[in-house]
């Protein structure tokens, strides 16, 4: 059944709506990264990506670690579930009128009947 945690799945595609979060878990795919490594490859302060971060942990998409005064964040994919299955519910539901409207084309073609083209 389609996830009905509104805010978390709010949260989540919020979280998956920003390039530069999407690029950060590209990162943390590979394995744990501190907040300097995440920010490198952007022109952004080690602020901006904090709060870039704060984002993805509230999605639950980012765990945080402190060794000494360094921030470790690691990934976890497993909330993008919720996001996969909210949208894999719409797939089922555009294919089913996909195929609807296939039948109905197909039926008119095979009656012989224009299917909106010129003529009609």
């Amino acid at each position: 059944m389609v996830e009905k945690n509104t805010e978390r799945l709010n949260a989540i595609f919020h979280a998956l709506s920003d390039p530069t979060r999407r690029a950060m878990l590209d990162g943390l795919a590979r394995g744990p990264r501190n907040v300097g490594d995440l920010a490198a490859p952007f022109d952004m302060s080690l602020a901006a990506a904090s709060k870039h971060i704060k984002v993805l942990e509230r999605a639950g998409l980012v765990s945080r670690s402190v060794q000494g005064r360094t921030h470790i964040c690691s990934l976890d994919a497993m909330p993008m579930h919720a996001g996969v299955e909210w949208l894999r519910h719409y797939e089922k539901y555009w294919n089913q009128r996909l195929d609807a409207l296939q039948a109905i084309l197909e039926a008119e073609d095979a009656a012989g009947h224009p299917s909106g083209g010129q003529g009609s």
